[in-house]
C-alpha cells in the first residue's frame, strides 16, 4: 500500500488529502519564443507544481477525437504525434500577391497635358504582411521612376491599423502616403489565394492609359506588296544566286585611254549590280576594290525639266522608269553604266545555264576581244635629224678595237668630235655568256653596223682599206670583194675620161691642171687631201663624184678651206657641173699632202 510522502498517511482510492501548508501555487510556463516568433508549449505540470493526474488535449485533438467513431482495439492506444508547427516566414516564403494598379497626377505647368495617369504594380508578401509599389520604368519618359514605396507594413488609418491581404480586391482604391491607387487587376496565383480564403473577387477593370503617351506614338507602317511580285519570295529563290559577266572598257579613242577588263556581277536576290575592275601584277593602278559598289541601275530616266539640276548625288525611284534586268546583260551585247561603255565579251558555265533556263538562249559563245598587235614597221630613220649626219670608223686590227669620229658641221646643232672611243663593240643578238664581237671581216661597203643600239651604213673606204682586202681576200666573202671592186671602177673612172678629154678633145682640161698645179705651189700649209675627200664621200651615197654646191661649201666651211682665195674661186668655178653640182674629185687634187 503506497502511503503519502508527507504525512504518511495512506492513499486509498476516492480518497485524497490536500496539503494545509502548501504556499506556492504558480502556473507552470507555456509560452517560449524562438527565433523572435512565440512557441507554445503543452504544459507538464498543474498549478504549484502538482502532477497531473490526466493528459491534457488540445481543442484540436479533442476535435479529431469527437469526428472518430469508437473502434474496438485490443492493447494500450498509441498516442498520436502532435502536429508540427510551421511558422508563418516558411509557410508563406515567396509567395507575394500581385495587383495592377494606376493613380493620377497633375501636371500644371504645361499646355499639352493638365493630367497624368501613371501605371505601378502593388506587391503584397504574405510572410510579414509588408508591401511595396514599383512602377514599371518607361524609355525617355523624363520621369523618376522604378520603386516608389519600399517593402514595408503600410497605414490603413490613423489609428495604426494596417493593409491586410483581406483588405484588397480588385476595382477598389486604396490610399497610400496621400495618393489613392485604382487597382484594377491581380495576377492568377492572387486570384487562387483569394478565392480560397473565401474572398469574392469584383470583375477586373481596364487599364487606364495616358493621353499624352498615346498622342506621341507613331503610327504603325503599313507596307502593301504588289499583287504580281513578291519580293521576299525572290530573296528567298534566288539568295546567293550571282551571274557573272566578263566584259572589257575600250578608252583607246581618247588620250592616254587604254582597253581595260572588268567582271559585272549581278544579284539575282534584288536585282542589283557592282563592277570590279581585274587587276593584274605591275600593271602600275592601285588595287582599289571596286569600280561600282553593289546597287541597282537605272536604264531610263524619266524627262527632268528645263530647271532641275543635272548633276545629283542620289536618284529616287519617281526618277527612273526602267531599272536594268538580266535580260539586259547578253555576251555580245554593249551597255551604258555610269557614263561607260562596257562589252560583255564572255560569262560563267552557271550564268550560261542560268540564260538557258529562263530565256532559252543556249548560245552564248566566247568572242575573242584579245587585239593583235600590228607587224612591227621597219624605220629606216627614227630621227630626221640623224639622216645627214656622217661618221668614219676605225677598225684596230691589234686590238680589235673600233673608235668612231663625226665631223663637226657648222650650224647643224651637233656637237661634231670623238663619238665612240676606243672599244670592242659586240654584235646583236649574241649572248652575255659567249659574246662575239665585230672582225674586219663585217666590214664592206654596204654593211650595216649596230653599235650599242644604233645602226651605221657604211658607204666607202680609204685606199688602205681596199690593199688589206685584196691582201686578205679569204677573209671576205664574194659579196663584200664585189661590192669594194664596183667602188674602186667608180673612183677611177672619171680620171681616164679627163685625160682623154685633155689630150684629145678639151682644152679646158689642160687650164685645169694649170690652176691645180698652181694651187698647190702657193699654198703653204695645204690640208691632207684624204681627209678632204672623206669628208665629200660621206655626202656622195651614189659615189657618183658629185655633191650639192649647198653641202661643197658646208664641208668647206668645215674643214676651213680658203674658198674666198681667187683661185679656189676660179677652181671651183671650172669644177662645177650644172648649176648645183660641183665635181669635188678634182677639186681635191689641188690639196696635196
Amino acid at each position: 500500500m503506497a502511503s503519502n510522502p508527507v504525512h504518511g498517511l495512506p492513499f486509498l482510492p476516492g480518497m485524497s488529502f490536500k496539503d494545509s501548508t502548501k504556499t506556492a501555487f504558480h502556473r507552470c510556463q507555456t509560452l517560449g519564443y524562438r527565433n523572435g516568433y512565440a512557441v507554445v508549449q503543452r504544459p507538464t505540470l498543474g498549478i504549484g507544481g502538482d502532477r497531473l493526474q490526466v493528459t491534457q488535449l488540445s481543442q484540436a485533438e479533442l476535435d479529431d477525437l469527437a469526428s472518430k467513431a469508437p473502434l474496438l482495439t485490443y492493447g494500450q492506444p498509441k498516442q498520436a504525434p502532435p502536429a508540427e508547427f510551421i511558422p508563418a516566414h516558411v509557410a508563406f516564403d515567396k509567395k507575394v500577391l500581385k495587383f495592377d494598379a494606376y493613380f493620377q497626377e497633375d501636371v500644371p505647368m504645361s499646355t499639352e497635358e493638365h493630367y497624368r495617369i501613371r501605371q505601378v504594380k502593388i506587391y503584397y508578401y504574405l510572410e510579414d504582411d509588408s508591401m511595396s509599389v514599383i512602377e514599371p520604368v518607361v524609355e525617355n519618359s523624363g520621369i523618376p521612376q522604378g520603386k516608389l514605396i519600399k517593402r514595408q507594413r503600410l497605414a490603413k488609418n490613423d489609428r495604426g491599423d494596417h493593409y491586410h491581404w483581406k483588405d484588397l480586391n480588385r476595382g477598389i482604391d486604396i490610399t497610400i502616403y496621400g495618393k489613392t491607387f485604382r487597382v484594377v487587376d491581380c495576377d492568377r496565383f492572387t486570384q487562387v489565394f483569394l478565392e480560397s480564403q473565401g474572398i469574392e473577387l469584383n470583375p477586373p477593370e481596364k487599364m487606364a492609359l495616358d493621353p499624352y503617351t498615346e498622342l506621341r506614338k507613331q503610327p504603325l507602317r503599313k507596307y502593301v506588296t504588289p499583287s504580281d511580285f513578291d519580293q521576299l519570295k525572290q530573296f528567298l529563290t534566288f539568295d546567293k544566286q550571282v551571274l557573272r559577266f566578263y566584259a572589257i572598257w575600250d578608252d583607246t579613242d581618247s588620250m592616254f585611254g587604254e582597253c581595260r577588263t572588268y567582271i559585272i556581277h549581278y544579284y539575282l536576290m534584288d536585282d542589283t549590280v557592282e563592277i570590279r575592275e581585274v587587276h593584274e601584277r605591275n600593271n602600275g593602278r592601285d588595287p582599289f576594290p571596286l569600280l561600282m559598289s553593289r546597287q541597282r541601275v537605272p536604264k531610263v530616266l524619266v524627262k527632268n525639266a528645263e530647271n532641275f539640276p543635272q548633276c545629283v548625288l542620289e536618284i529616287s525611284d519617281q526618277e527612273v522608269l526602267e531599272w536594268y534586268t538580266a535580260k539586259d546583260f547578253l555576251v555580245g551585247k554593249s551597255l551604258t553604266i555610269l557614263g561607260r561603255t562596257f562589252f560583255i565579251y564572255d560569262c560563267d558555265p552557271f550564268t550560261r545555264q542560268y540564260y538557258k533556263e529562263k530565256f532559252g538562249i543556249s548560245d552564248l559563245p566566247r568572242i575573242d576581244v584579245s587585239k593583235k598587235e600590228p607587224a612591227p614597221v621597219k624605220q629606216e630613220s627614227p630621227i630626221p635629224e640623224d639622216k645627214d649626219r656622217r661618221f668614219v670608223f676605225s677598225y684596230f686590227l691589234a686590238t680589235d678595237m673600233i673608235s668612231i669620229f663625226e665631223p663637226p658641221v657648222r650650224n647643224s646643232g651637233i656637237i661634231g668630235g670623238k663619238y665612240l672611243g676606243r672599244t670592242k663593240v659586240i654584235k646583236p643578238y649574241s649572248s652575255v655568256e659567249n659574246p662575239v664581237y665585230y672582225s674586219p671581216s663585217d666590214f664592206f661597203i654596204g654593211a650595216v653596223i649596230e653599235v650599242f643600239g644604233h645602226r651605221f651604213v657604211i658607204l666607202d673606204t680609204d685606199d688602205y682599206v681596199l690593199k688589206y682586202m685584196e691582201s686578205n681576200a679569204a677573209q671576205y666573202s664574194p659579196e663584200a670583194l664585189l661590192s669594194v671592186q664596183n667602188r674602186v671602177r667608180k673612183r677611177e673612172g672619171p680620171a681616164p675620161e679627163l685625160e682623154n678629154k685633155q689630150t684629145e678633145v678639151d682644152p679646158g682640161v689642160q687650164e685645169l691642171e694649170v690652176l691645180i698645179d698652181t694651187i698647190q705651189k702657193q699654198l703653204k700649209d695645204p690640208p691632207c687631201k684624204d681627209n678632204i675627200r672623206e669628208a665629200f664621200q660621206i655626202y656622195d651615197k651614189e659615189a657618183s663624184g658629185y655633191v650639192d654646191k649647198e653641202m661643197f661649201f658646208k664641208v668647206c666651211d668645215s674643214l676651213n678651206l680658203p674658198v674666198d682665195d681667187s683661185l679656189i674661186k676660179e677652181l671651183i668655178r671650172m669644177c662645177s657641173h650644172g648649176e648645183d653640182k660641183i665635181d669635188y674629185y678634182n677639186f681635191v687634187r689641188a690639196f696635196s699632202n
